[in-house]
């Protein structure tokens, strides 16, 4: 009760929730039955991605945002898995790339064409097998190009270099039972992870090690989910010992006790938190539930606070969530939820009421925007950086479309402003010199690659003319 009592000054407040009308709504869609505490929904400026039924293997729809109304029977699908898929993630550096994860033990990921689909997608642009067991989770990082996590039910959780299509880091021996939920912080150094153990642990993906742990997170049994907020504090989810719903705040500088621990109501529906961290809202989306709440976390006690509750009628199946670049701004739109139910999916849109119809710059601080901070190459050797940020002033304009490529960067743009008239002069040189190491590096690669190739096929040619002899004697 504490949490409602105070009436306090914030700009969101009277943040309000409004279901779409019926034809902007996405109909007659067979969401998908798997009991799987995932999303079964990803959403990002261009489409709509929501995992559905389907026989004989597993498939999930690609619908531009346009596409509302009701959804053809024969409408193609991405339905390349052989067993259900359990968990799909938008790239947040390519709005055309989109990862899932398979009851078939592996993960595939998919070019989408900038249209949408008209055929159905079987080819994946690349398969990662490296899982024993169902893969539950996908979480692409936050700020490093082509860099993917998977988490699977063998409890290992993998990192991949899509760009190459190899699995770089295998974390195989960190959790002892089903992991529910991986969250990367927000320059993606750190991941957390919530585990059927009750544990909550802070990982150093490169060091593979664990930062910190807590045992008992939440004491009762059900599942949690745990996440990382921008200021580097945990948010989690999960049970008290008498099946209560509760919210936990925590700094992973020291786990003892919880910022702020609140206990909810005692429904049975996972909560799938969902943050902000442009706005530090959270919603919490129960599976099941026909309620979205949402809280703003602040410095000052009670440090979570209760905003409010957006109600409807029919209960949620799953639920997308917008990245903020695929907003309207104009009309002063903070959060868009796709709201699954059994057969259609609905947008949700949550507004901060405001007279005036200019730019809200308190509303909308600079968001992380499409491009990537890093490389692949670069995380994996241990380099850090915070999402590149864009101001939504204008709008967001999507650009155009990049395949899934792998480019290097320009070497000057990591250098240290030059000072010195002598670095003026040599920069270009080195950049020059820099690149030309670079290619004669790759050419060695190349060559040596193709002398392999050759003395492979001159092995395989000298086995198969003995192999013929020996097929002569026989006949013979």
């Amino acid at each position: 009760d504490t949490m409602r009592r105070v009436v306090r000054q914030s700009k969101f407040r009277h943040v309000f929730g409004q279901a779409v009308k019926n034809d902007q709504c996405y109909d007659d869609i067979r969401v998908s039955r798997v009991t799987w505490d995932s999303s079964f929904c990803a959403v990002n400026p261009r489409f709509v991605a929501i995992i559905v039924d389907a026989s004989g293997g597993g498939a999930f729809l690609v619908l531009p945002l346009h596409k509302t109304g009701r959804i053809d029977k024969s409408y193609p699908t991405v339905c390349g898995h052989t067993g259900p898929v359990l968990d799909i993630d938008w790239c947040p550096h390519n709005d055309q790339v989109i990862a899932s994860g398979s009851e078939d033990c592996t993960v595939m990921v998919w070019q989408i064409p900038e249209n949408g689909l008209t055929l159905s997608l079987t080819e994946p642009v690349v398969v990662l097998e490296g899982h024993s067991k169902r893969v539950g989770i996908v979480a692409w990082h936050p700020t490093a190009r082509n860099v993917l996590l998977s988490a699977g039910c063998d409890n290992a959780i993998i990192i991949w270099n899509v760009g190459t299509g190899e699995a770089l880091i295998n974390l195989d021996d960190m959790h002892v039972d089903m992991i529910y939920n991986v969250s990367w912080n927000r320059n993606g150094s750190l991941i957390c992870t919530a585990s059927k153990d009750k544990k909550v642990r802070v990982i150093d993906p490169r060091k593979q090690e664990i930062v910190t742990e807590k045992e008992k997170t939440h004491e009762g049994a059900r599942p949690m989910r745990a996440i990382f907020l921008a200021d580097g504090n945990i948010f989690t989810t999960g049970f008290s010992r008498m099946s209560e719903r509760q919210l936990a705040l925590w700094n992973p500088k020291n786990m003892e006790e919880p910022i702020a621990l609140h206990e909810m109501d005692t429904s049975n529906g996972v909560l799938l938190p969902f943050y902000d961290p442009d706005t530090n809202i959270i919603y919490l989306c129960g599976k099941g539930d026909s309620s979205i709440r949402y809280f703003e976390i602040t410095d000052e006690s009670p440090y979570v606070h209760y905003l409010n509750t957006f109600s409807s009628k029919e209960p949620q199946r799953g639920m997308g969530f917008m990245p903020k670049r695929g907003l309207d701004v104009n009309k002063c739109e903070i959060a868009r939820f796709f709201k699954l139910h059994e057969r259609k999916c609905e947008p949700i849109i949550m507004t901060v009421p405001r007279k005036s119809d200019l730019f809200q710059d308190d509303l909308y601080p600079d968001t992380a925007g499409p491009e990537a901070a890093l490389e692949a190459e670069e995380w994996f050797e241990g380099k850090n950086a915070d999402p590149l940020l864009i101001s939504l002033k204008h709008g967001y304009i999507p650009g155009k479309n990049r395949d899934l490529k792998v480019v290097k960067k320009n070497i000057l743009d990591s250098k240290p402003a030059a000072n010195k008239k002598s670095d003026l002069i040599n920069a270009p040189k080195k950049a020059a010199d820099a690149s030309n190491t670079q290619n004669e590096a790759k050419l060695d690669e190349i060559l040596k690659e193709l002398k392999s190739i050759k003395d492979t096929i001159t092995n395989q040619d000298e086995r198969i003319s003995k192999l013929e002899q020996q097929m002569a004697k026989i006949a013979d």
